[in-house]
Parts: structure tokens; sequence; C-alpha cells
């Protein structure tokens, strides 16, 4: 069975086709710089690739064209999209509307349109996409929605309520929904059959580290508190992103910079996190280099992340009443050894001791943690698309 997964931005498409007889990926690429001309990059699982310069004013063009390369040319897969079983997409913000994966319907479309404000980057794509892909698709193949926020969505009101006025819930649906769910879902999974375990008996917390981070306490298989919150924009220190901040210095560094609630917003989410504090880069990359080479403010944000990252360790720690396991995952959490090694030193009070030669690892499944540490520490590679994949045959399948 074949099935086609698709994670569209506000100017990008990227794509993976899987056969879900043994989850191979037998193509992927992306169609980016949608609306201003259009670039799309493909390669097949046997090496083959292709590449041109297109002309994308809409999402709808460039999935014309990518069902035009993996169905013809030198680089195609499939001879036909009747040999797609159905079609999954990801979508960042479910709100309170979606908390399981959904078939697509029109209603369904609008629905998701309709919550772009509170996913104003994604969820409008989102709809574009969903829309572009019915219109080429066979009317044979089904489409299913997969939501970041879904996973999120057994917190208790204690976690995602804020101190604001009920009626800002009520009216407005102001609450913490966290995302990177679907990421979450997947590596704490991966983790209990790695230990050889049921995750309904595990206490995790889960670091996804990358440009964009969020920590999730998960009990017994379920999302119990997150450190993102109404938006991305909340947590720990990121790549462009603040991370959580005093309310009231928002408004103070608006007011002293005369910012529109827009630019204040994009001063927080574009020019902030690792490049705002270290005038250096938004690549974590980047940012050990410099601070390897002596810099104090690319070294500060890296003593801010891990600083972070830890506090949150504990709080979870206490919220769950014990930890069974800690893992990492993402860009960062599966690549930066340093960031690991930092992070779990000091924890012992936790259970927490980590084997520095086991953590010289990058991008694998491993376990990091030293033989005497109560708390086992796994890097743990995520992989959103084939869970995405997995939840689309589950659903076509009933």
């Amino acid at each position: 069975m074949i099935i086609l997964v698709v994670n569209a931005g506000s100017s990008s498409l990227k794509y993976q086709l899987l056969n879900m007889d043994d989850e191979s990926v037998i193509a992927k690429g992306n169609c980016d710089r949608i609306g201003i001309d259009g670039h799309i990059s493909h390669k097949t699982f046997d090496g083959r690739t292709y590449m041109e310069d297109c002309f994308f004013p809409t999402h709808t063009e460039a999935f014309e064209k990518l069902v035009e390369v993996l169905t013809t040319g030198e680089a195609s897969v499939i001879k036909s999209m009747d040999e797609i079983s159905a079609v999954g997409h990801r979508i960042v913000q479910g709100a309170e509307v979606f908390d399981r994966t959904t078939f697509v319907t029109d209603e369904v479309i609008d629905k998701i349109d309709d919550m772009a404000d509170l996913a104003p980057v994604h969820n409008h794509a989102h709809a574009l996409a969903l829309r572009a892909c019915k219109k080429v698709l066979p009317e044979n193949v089904p489409m299913v929605v997969v939501f970041d926020t879904a996973f999120h969505q057994t917190m208790p009101p204690k976690a995602f309520m804020y101190g604001l006025p009920y009626e800002d819930y009520e009216k407005y649906h102001v609450r913490k929904y966290g995302f990177h769910g679907t990421s979450h879902r997947f590596v704490s999974n991966a983790l209990a059959a790695a230990m050889g375990k049921d995750i309904k008996d595990l206490k995790i917390v889960s670091c996804h580290l990358g440009n964009g981070s969020s920590i999730t306490a998960v009990e017994y298989g379920k999302s119990i508190d997150t450190s993102m919150g109404f938006t991305p924009l909340d947590g720990v220190v990121m790549g462009t992103r603040t991370g959580s901040v005093d309310p009231s210095a928002v408004t103070y560094v608006a007011e002293k910079h005369g910012f529109s609630p827009k630019e204040m917003s994009d001063y927080m989410n574009k020019k902030s996190g690792f490049l705002g504090v270290s005038g250096v880069s938004s690549d974590n990359r980047d940012i050990s280099s410099a601070a390897s080479h002596g810099d104090k403010r690319a070294q500060l944000v890296t003593e801010m992340l891990i600083y972070e990252i830890k506090k949150y360790i504990g709080s979870y720690a206490a919220a769950m009443n014990g930890l069974d396991a800690v893992l990492f995952t993402g860009g960062i959490g599966e690549n930066a050894a340093d960031i690991r090694q930092n992070v779990c030193e000091n924890m012992e009070f936790f259970g927490i001791k980590i084997d520095p030669k086991a953590n010289n690892v990058r991008g694998q499944l491993a376990k990091i943690s030293a033989p005497d540490s109560k708390v086992e520490v796994w890097v743990v590679p995520t992989n959103e698309e084939l869970l995405i994949a997995r939840d689309t045959l589950e659903l076509i399948s009933k």
C-alpha cells in the first residue's frame, strides 16, 4: 500500500511517498518558493534526482508539478496517482476542534482555514494545499489530516489554562495548545519499544530540540503538559524565538521601539532567541562554533538553553511524581552531544547520569545513560512523516 504524506507551509509543499508494506520511502521532495517563482527538488529511493525552477503562483500548481514528477520522466516512481491508496496531511493547529486524525471533507478544510488566526503562518497554507490536492487527486483517493496539537489535547485544564479572565478562553479560545505533538507521540512510542516496555507504564520527558524546541511531559502515553503554549513562541529559547518572557517586558519593549502588535510579534518570533542574544546566528552549529572560540554571547545563549531544558525536566518530573526516561530528538537533540551532556550533568538528584562515551552519537537510536542511572536517557530520531502515514493507513483501514 502506497501513501503520500504532504507537509504544506506558507510557501512550500514538502512530500514523502511511502510503501507501507515495509514503511520504506519511495521518493521525497519539496516544492518551494510558492507565490514567488517556484522550485522543485525531488529524490527517489534509488538515488535518482530531479530539480527544476518552476512557476508556482499557488499551491495548486505546486501539487500538479508534484504529481507530474512522481508519475512521469526519468525520476518517476509510479505510473499514475491511482496507485496511491491515500494522502496524509500534517496540520499545525487543530485547536479544541480536532483531537484526532480525521478524514478530509470540505467542512473540515473550512474549519482548518477558520483557525488561521491561531496559526497564521500555517493553517491557511494547509487549507490551500488541501483544496489544491482535492482538485488534482482522483476522486477515489481519500485524504486524511493529522494535527500537531491533537496529542496535547489530553492536557488537564490546570495545565492548559492561563490566568486571564475566563471569557478570553470562552470567546477567543486563548489557552495553551502545544505543538510538535506528532513528533512527541512518535518518539515516545519509539522509546517505549526500544526499552521493551509498555508506554502505559512509563513517565517520559520528551525534548524536541531544533530551530524550534519544545519539551513535553508524557505520562503513561499521554501528554499532560508541554512548553509551547498558545503559539510556538512559548517555552525554551529557540533559533529566532524568545521562548518564555514576562508579558510586561513585551509591552515595555514594544513601547520603547514604537512597535505595533504585529511588529512586536515579528521581533519576538524572527529576531530574538539564539540570533538576538548571540548576534551571531540562529543556527546552533554556528553558535557552538562561536562559543568554542570564546564568544561570550554565544556561550550565554547555550547556557540559557541548557538551563531552561533542565528546569523543564525537573518541573515535569515533579508534575508526574516520577521519571523513567528522558529522550532527545530533533536537529539539536539528535546531533548535539554537548547539549545533551550539559543538560544531564548535575542531575543525579533526579536519578539522571549520562555515559559520555555512549553519548557520542549523532542521529541514531541510542541509550546514552550510564548503567547505574536510575532514569534512562535516550536519543530517539523523530519521523513525523512515518507517523502521519501510519495514522492515515489506520484510518483508511477502518
